[in-house]
């Protein structure tokens, strides 16, 4: 159905005259009639009765005219939801309680004008697909991993580092140091159920395990941030890493303890990546949010893997 001649007619129906309509689409009354003339063949009804004073709407066009309005409203949203500046910012954060989450909140916090979509895709792949596409403006992950440099079209920027830090439960060997060092954590088994190979979160601790000789497990199903909190707190021998900026809440009886990690400090590098091409202006806002609260990166005493480079 030809939206035009749908919005010739509701023009008709409401001016009362055809002469007029033409005036108020800045058209000819004859375009205005031959619109009509062609939504009339294409609905097989009569839409307008001529009158001395003009044109009235048959009972057919009285019928129509409602659906009419909603076509022409339908289609002002389609229009409206993909018009840059229109339309929210869409950023993927990987997951809903850790650092990049947080750095969002901050935006949110310090321009609640701008409207955000917040997704949570899984692996830096997907993520950097939707950008290409332009179904995601925006994510925050860890680049650069070995063999897999991001694509031409697509920049980041190196916007985090988070430290990580032990997650020990209270009967832990570790569990009332103010600060363990690296070398220290070389025996202790560190359980982190979910790494999947080929991930860049995977690359980052097969680099931290290479480094250090740490024991990483990612052995069982994952069944979760709860899941985990509950098995470390009653398991000794478990302890886990957790970003510094890593929003979790667990009962008060579980004891867990969160130690800073020295010697060097393992941090997780968090970067933007946009497409280079993307208009939304509220992208340009994000990104000088971040680089005005964010810190400096590769810091003396912190350790990231080789293949990091701060952009």
């Amino acid at each position: 159905m030809d939206l035009e001649a749908v919005r010739t007619f509701v023009a008709v129906a409401e001016a009362g005259q055809f002469r007029k309509a033409a005036a108020d689409l800045s058209i000819t009354q004859q375009a205005v009639s031959k619109r009509v003339a062609a939504l009339e063949r294409d609905l097989g009804v009569r839409l307008f009765t001529r009158t001395p004073h003009g044109a009235e709407p048959t009972i057919d066009g009285q019928a129509f005219l409602p659906h009419a309005r909603e076509l022409l409203r339908a289609a002002e949203r389609a229009v409206a939801s993909v018009r840059t500046g229109r339309r929210p910012l869409r950023v993927d954060v990987i997951n809903s309680r850790g650092a990049a989450s947080g750095l969002m909140r901050g935006f949110h916090r310090a321009r609640p004008e701008i409207e955000l979509d917040v997704l949570m895709l899984f692996d830096i792949e997907s993520a950097v697909t939707a950008i290409r596409s332009g179904a995601l403006d925006a994510s925050f992950r860890a680049v650069a991993a070995p063999g897999r440099p991001l694509p031409e079209d697509v920049e980041s920027v190196r916007v985090l580092d988070e430290p990580l830090q032990l997650l020990t439960g209270p009967a832990h060997a570790l569990a009332g140091a103010r600060s363990v060092t690296l070398t220290q954590l070389a025996g202790h088994r560190i359980w982190i159920p979910g790494i999947v190979p080929g991930t860049e979160w995977a690359a980052y601790y097969d680099d931290l395990v290479a480094e250090f000789g740490l024991t990483i497990e990612s052995t069982g199903p994952n069944f979760g941030s709860d899941a985990l909190l509950d098995t470390v707190a009653d398991t000794p021998a478990l302890a886990t890493f957790m970003g510094e900026h890593t929003r979790l809440i667990w009962p008060a009886d579980h004891g867990l303890r969160r130690i800073p990690v020295t010697d060097p400090t393992p941090v997780y590098p968090h970067s933007l990546l946009w497409h280079r091409d993307n208009p939304h202006p509220a992208l340009a806002d994000l990104r000088a949010h971040l680089v005005a609260t964010g810190s400096g990166h590769d810091a003396a005493g912190t350790w990231t893997p080789g293949w990091v480079t701060p952009r």
